[in-house]
């Protein structure tokens, strides 16, 4: 048997010598290795049951829930993290990701905001019909997407478009809250001003709080609306900051403002480096794709073959991480964006089409896995969980 490789790592051998030293002295660490499994249980459980306390309405699409802990305390979480929710909608079992809007300074509850997306399965769901009482299963905080005081500038320029405000109301109210030293910019896109939500509440903090800026951006304007019109372009964003240096933006939207906002503010010069994007879900669309092939529609359907749990059909235009839900195979996911990793499969046989931006890894591509969660089916697939 060849020799393993870590034991020409450096440090190795003192700590093989120590290891057998405890053994020899009758050191028995179990008791202690127990404890910190519960710790790290508790700070990142994979699993958790919340109830439903309170709803709040935001605007005539979009509402607030209020959750508890059903079993244990919640854990700590970073201000731009997110929960994934598990739901049973006409039997399918399926999840979504949302943001945290509450403020990780308390842990008493969690709030998550939902806006009503059009055939939106899990957002019609919990606005029609999740009610105060009721008990839902989630994951425990996930995500990239906050600040690192070491590797983010003291400056944050927040862009944020529709119900991607979310994770921005948690970092500025943690900021505001704390006295945190950090001054934010804020630029919020929304078709209509009836529509935006936490309005009010960011123009009040902005009067209130010297290092908070907000600027409300509407595609539809009213009349005497005097604030600004249109979209966020990289010219607004450079008129109104001037300096665009020593600052980290953050981008939290659909697609369609990633489309348009990201090669704006690299036209500004700003690095990639210094541009943060969250995950935002797969397009409504993927046939508008610039990449999907034109021989084939999205009402397409193809064969998927599971090994040893049999198949079933799949419509060409569904992520394949759905077409798998309604067959009844629950695949763990979180994100649902192309990027956790959480709900690969390996692809035995056949062709997928992934958008640009998810992020296999090497290891992935050279074993055949795919994120079923941005995998459309193209051809008759097999698969293996």
């Amino acid at each position: 048997m060849s020799k393993p490789v870590f034991v020409d790592f450096d440090g190795y051998q003192e700590v093989a010598d120590a290891v057998e030293v405890s053994r020899k002295q009758g050191a028995n660490f179990t008791a202690g290795r127990d404890l910190a499994d519960q710790y790290i249980k508790r700070l990142h459980p994979p699993k958790m049951r919340l109830r439903v306390t309170d709803i709040f309405e935001e605007t005539a699409s979009t509402k607030t829930l209020r959750f508890v802990a059903e079993d244990p305390p919640l854990p700590p979480f970073q201000a731009g993290q997110y929960i994934a929710l598990a739901v049973e909608v006409d039997g399918v079992r399926t999840s979504r990701p949302y943001s945290m809007a509450s403020p990780p300074n308390q842990l008493g509850f969690y709030d998550i905001t939902v806006r009503r997306v059009e055939d939106g399965v899990v957002s019609n769901y919990l606005l029609d019909k999740v009610k105060p009482g009721d008990v839902l299963e989630s994951s425990g905080p996930v995500g990239e997407f906050y600040h690192n005081p070491i590797f983010h500038k003291q400056t944050m320029v927040c862009i944020a478009g529709g119900c991607g405000v979310t994770p921005f109301m948690s970092m500025i109210r943690e900021i505001l809250e704390c006295g945190l030293d950090r001054t934010v910019h804020m630029f919020y896109g929304n078709k209509n001003l009836d529509d935006v939500i936490f309005h009010e509440t960011f123009v009040w903090l902005s009067e209130r709080f010297e290092n908070f800026h907000y600027y409300p951006v509407i595609e539809e304007a009213p009349d005497g609306y005097d604030g600004c019109r249109g979209f966020i372009t990289g010219k607004l964003v450079k008129d109104t900051l001037g300096d665009l240096e020593d600052k980290t933006y953050y981008l939290c939207g659909p697609r369609a403002m990633y489309d348009f906002c990201l090669p704006e503010l690299e036209g500004l010069g700003i690095p990639k480096s210094r541009l943060r994007r969250e995950a935002y879900g797969t397009p409504a669309d993927i046939t508008r794709d610039a990449g999907w092939p034109e021989a084939v529609k999205g009402t397409d359907t193809v064969a998927v073959k599971v090994k040893g749990k049999g198949e079933f059909p799949a419509r060409a235009g569904e992520p394949l991480l759905v077409a798998l839900e309604k067959a009844g195979l629950v695949v763990p996911a979180l994100c649902r964006s192309g990027e956790c990793s959480m709900c690969r499969v390996k692809l035995l046989a056949g062709k997928v089409f992934q958008p640009p931006g998810v992020l296999l890894r090497k290891s992935d591509r050279q074993f055949g896995y795919i994120h079923s969660c941005a995998a459309y089916p193209l051809e008759e697939l097999e698969i293996s969980l």
